[in-house]
């Protein structure tokens, strides 16, 4: 799984769960598109679908300092890498 193909997902997401259309990567979304803590728990539900796991309490943790686009997708890539990794060791 690429960059790109997270971007691609995540960008899927927001206009299937949230109706918001090509979202910039550095805005707040907060404040430009009225994401709130609903959003959040949805969002974290559709990342669990994209990687096929579901997330512990750690990561969900992580996930609450989110507020951007590039955010999202960073945070999206560590998890698909920390999967990987765990997946080649076993």
């Amino acid at each position: 799984m690429t960059r790109q193909d997270i971007e691609k997902e995540v960008r899927n997401i927001f206009l299937r769960e949230f109706e918001v259309e090509n979202p910039e990567m550095e805005v707040n979304l907060r404040e430009a598109y009225g994401f709130d803590s609903i959003d959040a728990i949805e969002l974290l539900l559709e990342i669990e679908k994209f990687l096929g796991t579901e997330l512990t309490q750690e990561e969900k943790k992580l996930a609450m300092d989110i507020r951007t686009m590039k955010q999202i997708i960073d945070y999206i890539e560590m998890l698909a890498k920390k999967r990987k990794t765990a997946t080649e060791k076993n």
